[in-house]
């Protein structure tokens, strides 16, 4: 038992990245947290980790006694849940990384509704502009566009396009662009985030595949997804955003789909997870829930 025990609390550790945030996490002092780093490494003999309050980096030994571990501690979760009398009572931890704008609209409300129905999950959503890396204390990540990783377990979980539009106050006043080159002369809101070319639109024709790419320009921009959508919503210009943003919006009349004939690239929605040997019923289940789900609150792309 005390060895399972170690290899929790050195993922647990590995997982923080630093002696300060898991002495926060366990509710222990930062001395009795590097004591026992300590203790286990002479107990293995080696040095697992060089390390300071702020820091902690993995020798080679501790890269493989946290791989290794980690294997074992899954097949122990995996062994105790097909054991399990309940096999409905789902447990334990959940560590979810997603973007900001999908991860508040769409997966926090999810993730809510299935902590309900199985109060013994404990579960963390972190949003942000950057995907984590899986290894950085992460199960499960919701990912835009194609799958990063060979070695990750990829399931689409929404189908989804980049739609231009404008609202009807612009159009009013701006001719509706035919083709996307027409977008060169209108007053495009551009969203600013990650390290994309974000003033370099591309759209495929619907019909014949050619791909198209066109150089945007306006007065207004943001870093932020919500921002650039009220902004057209205002009429200040022509929006590029996904079709899940925008779906209500277009369909209320609110927003207006240009470029017929003409759409924005897939930008589909994944949930990825590390290859491994027994995956937690926990995730698998949050999965399925997602799959089933979305379909529901996002209605299928417009032919």
């Amino acid at each position: 038992m005390a060895s399972l025990d170690d290899l929790a609390f050195f993922r647990q550790l590995a997982r923080a990245g630093n002696l300060t945030t898991t002495a926060r996490e366990l509710g222990l002092s930062l001395s009795a947290v590097s004591k026992r780093l300590k203790q286990l490494e002479a107990r293995l003999g080696v040095e697992l980790a060089t390390r300071t309050t702020r820091r902690l980096s993995l020798t080679a030994e501790g890269e493989r006694y946290l791989a290794r571990g980690s294997a074992l501690l899954d097949e122990l979760d995996e062994l105790e849940e097909s054991l399990g009398r309940d096999r409905e009572a789902l447990a334990g931890p959940l560590r979810i990384n997603a973007t900001f704008g999908f991860g508040r609209r769409h997966i926090a409300p999810l993730l809510s509704t299935f902590c309900t129905q199985h109060p013994g999950i404990e579960a963390t959503l972190e949003l942000s502009n950057f995907p984590a890396p899986l290894a950085e204390g992460v199960d499960l990540g919701i990912r835009v566009g194609d799958p990063p990783d060979s070695r990750l377990v990829a399931r689409r979980l929404l189908v989804s396009r980049r739609i231009p539009c404008a609202a009807p106050a612009y159009l009013e006043r701006h001719p509706a662009p035919r083709v996307p080159q027409d977008l060169a002369r209108h007053r495009c809101l551009v969203l600013r985030e990650n390290d994309s070319d974000f003033t370099q639109w591309r759209f495929v024709a619907r019909h014949a595949g050619q791909t198209q790419a066109v150089k945007v320009a306006g007065p207004m921009s943001s870093n932020d997804g919500e921002v650039v959508k009220r902004l057209a919503l205002d009429g200040h210009g022509v929006l590029l955003r996904s079709w899940w943003d925008v779906h209500e919006e277009i369909g209320d009349g609110k927003l207006v789909a240009l470029l017929d004939g003409w759409h924005g690239v897939r930008a589909d929605f994944h949930a990825v997870y590390p290859q491994r040997r027994h995956v937690p019923a926990r995730l698998r289940a949050f999965v399925d829930a997602l799959v089933a789900q979305l379909a529901e609150r996002v209605p299928a792309l417009p032919e």
